[in-house]
């Protein structure tokens, strides 16, 4: 676990890297984005007593990777050793004491907390993992697969408005999901596969 973690804080580091080369001192307020992610993290699931809600669990999970992205930049923002980083999020992952059955007061809790601290809670996090059956393994793959359609997006002109986020009538997460399933995450490439079946379906759509 430590160095799956290891390895997605230096791929986390990469991409705001790339979208900011000095990306901590412009301070982004990732609080910000994490409680603004948790808001449409609630939408997923379901909180409408009053009409007929089932969850959302593809886009729970995504959700869930998309908010990981924000907690390990404002992880980052805080302690720039990557190592001692890795370290204290492994340790932090499985703390009982902010388990709960209750998911929508799990994402309260995260919101909450990262309302009042500015900062990213770990162990609410991974207890939003647990109650949405996301395991560890999944979330690496998963995030492995956003944080290369996120380089792929800046590739392409995400941030000049450019790049065009529906291919054939879907959307890039859609494919990307697609592409996770047929492709093999243990591979040492991985990566760089997936960066490659994103390019060949993005030109194929043109």
């Amino acid at each position: 676990m430590k160095q799956a973690i290891l390895n997605m804080l230096e791929m986390q580091e990469g991409i705001n890297t790339r979208v900011h080369d000095s990306w901590r001192d412009q301070n982004f307020e990732w609080y910000r984005a994490i409680w603004i992610e948790c808001a449409e993290l609630m939408d997923h699931y379901g909180y409408k007593w009053w009409k007929l809600q089932e969850p959302d669990i593809a886009q729970v999970q995504l959700e869930i990777i998309d908010i990981w992205h924000f907690g390990m930049s404002c992880l980052l923002q805080e302690e720039r050793d990557q190592k001692i980083l890795a370290s204290k999020v492994a340790a932090s992952w499985n703390d009982e004491n902010n388990m709960s059955s209750d998911f929508r007061k799990l994402i309260e809790a995260l919101a909450a907390k990262t309302l009042n601290s500015r900062r990213f809670s770990v162990s609410i996090f991974s207890g939003l993992c647990n109650s949405s059956d996301l395991s560890f393994p999944q979330l690496y793959s998963f995030y492995v697969g956003k944080n290369v359609l996120n380089f792929f997006r800046q590739d392409n002109g995400y941030k000049e408005g450019s790049y065009r986020k529906i291919w054939s009538g879907r959307e890039d997460n859609d494919h990307l999901n697609e592409l996770l399933n047929v492709i093999d995450n243990s591979a040492v490439n991985f990566s760089d596969l997936l960066y490659k079946a994103l390019e060949d379906r993005y030109r194929q759509t043109r």
